[in-house]
């Protein structure tokens, strides 16, 4: 046992990091293509399924609730060198994502139609939004299992078995998309349902695969009475700290919709604009979401094994690697842009509103970096109230705020929105800096003494 954990606190950040960097590159890429062949097919149904992704991203947040917390604590577990704990906590993850699944993918199913009208979007766009939103709302249930699964395999280090069942996961999703618009070898076009379709074959195949690498790696065999029961200390300890981690992606997801809904006033154009500008986005910042998922990791392992100054200098190391990456990248693209958004679309109206998003975007990112990196080392370190309370005041005070001000108001439109998110990522940024230089575990320490005291 004292060898597995060793095994597991020495794994250097690149070995960890890289099989995350394909992995994430790869899932974004299932949206980014469905984007793209959508784009081509209709700017309509790019535009209506990509509000519909935003509440379908809503729901999966749901699911984050136990698979961040199990991330964290399986791994300071290991860190502390207690497998047999690990495994207990893996089986209560597993069981608890079982019936999220079940519970978000009725709501979805049953509710979508009233959802969706929430956004205030019309026509074509809403058609096309809702049959995505209905299908889909079916593979929920198979997001909710991968995401526990992949978060019990990542905790133990294996990295690149998740990396490998989502390459195959996009191999099905993209043979399903160019069946669904293309037409080829004579089948019929069936647009945005054959493209739902095929992405719920490939969450399907995620199960599964998922299912079989946990047994075959971990010698993890999950069965029903994992379903029925758990431990309610596992409970609470994944809720304490999903909740909080949760509750701040949900924050902004609904900040987001908010946002949305400021842009769909601006017009199709700005709306399209935005889908496909996110998209070209997720690019920049790509590794410094796969590099933070790593350093989370470590950290966690560090804190469990009570290594406080490597967990110090690791987030510090992973922060100037990340804002020196995302600043390159968002400058690459932003140089490029144009031939970039010609690839979605030829509409000059949307790329017209999308070219100037592409410079404020080099002035996200750096700011971007900080919050996510930061943010994250923190929650591994157990300190998971201060990303939420700091996420929250900033997001609704400056993002949603500013996002009217400078966007509606001053009719800056779509690049009014991105520098008030901007302004948001680098003020949370700040903040979060702040806290992981004030070493927020030794408050954590102090606690326990006065309290054994």
């Amino acid at each position: 046992m004292e060898e597995k954990s060793y095994k597991y606190q020495e794994q250097s950040l690149f070995s960890i990091t890289w099989p995350l960097f394909i992995e994430l590159s790869l899932h974004m890429g299932i949206g980014i293509i469905a984007t793209f062949m959508l784009g081509h097919y209709s700017d309509s149904a790019a535009a209506g399924v990509g509000v519909a992704n935003q509440l379908l991203n809503i729901f999966i947040l749901v699911f984050n609730v136990t698979s961040i917390g199990g991330t964290v604590l399986i791994s300071q577990k290991l860190g502390a060198g207690r497998l047999k704990d690990a495994r207990q906590l893996g089986r209560t993850v597993f069981g608890l994502n079982v019936w999220f699944g079940i519970f978000v993918a009725f709501i979805v199913f049953f509710f979508g139609e009233q959802l969706l009208q929430l956004f205030d979007i019309h026509g074509k766009v809403y058609d096309y939004g809702l049959t995505f939103l209905r299908i889909c709302g079916i593979s929920l249930f198979f997001e909710s299992i991968s995401l526990a699964l992949s978060a019990i395999l990542r905790s133990h280090g294996y990295t690149k078995e998740s990396m490998f069942v989502t390459m195959m996961m996009d191999f099905i999703s993209i043979g399903g998309n160019i069946l669904a618009i293309t037409g080829i070898f004579g089948l019929p076009i069936t647009g945005v349902t054959g493209v739902a379709w095929a992405i719920v074959a490939a969450r399907a195949f995620a199960v599964c695969a998922l299912i079989y690498l946990v047994y075959n790696r971990l010698a993890l065999r999950l069965e029903l009475k994992d379903v029925l029961t758990a431990k309610k200390e596992d409970i609470k300890g994944l809720l304490a700290i999903g909740i909080p981690s949760a509750g701040e992606n949900l924050s902004y997801q609904f900040s987001q919709l908010i946002i949305t809904s400021f842009v769909v006033s601006m017009g199709t154009a700005s709306l399209a604009a935005r889908v496909y500008v996110l998209n070209i986005n997720y690019i920049c910042f790509l590794f410094t979401v796969a590099i933070a998922q790593g350093t989370q990791l470590l950290v966690a392992r560090y804190i469990g094994g009570r290594q406080f100054d490597r967990a110090l200098k690791r987030g510090i190391q992973t922060l100037k690697i990340a804002m020196a990456a995302s600043t390159l990248t968002s400058l690459i693209i932003a140089l490029i842009g144009s031939p970039i958004l010609e690839t979605f679309t030829k509409n000059p109206e949307i790329i017209a509103v999308g070219l100037p998003v592409l410079w404020a975007i080099v002035f996200v990112e750096p700011g971007r970096a900080m919050n996510i990196v930061l943010m994250n080392s923190l929650k591994s370190a157990g300190d998971v109230r201060f990303p939420v309370i700091i996420g929250v005041l900033s997001m609704w005070g400056i993002a949603v705020s500013l996002s009217y001000l400078l966007g509606v108001h001053y009719e800056l439109g779509l690049l009014g929105v991105w520098l008030a998110q901007g302004a948001d990522e680098w003020l949370r940024g700040c903040f979060a800096l702040k806290r992981w230089l004030m070493k927020p575990w030794e408050r954590r320490k102090l606690a326990k003494a006065e309290i054994s005291i």
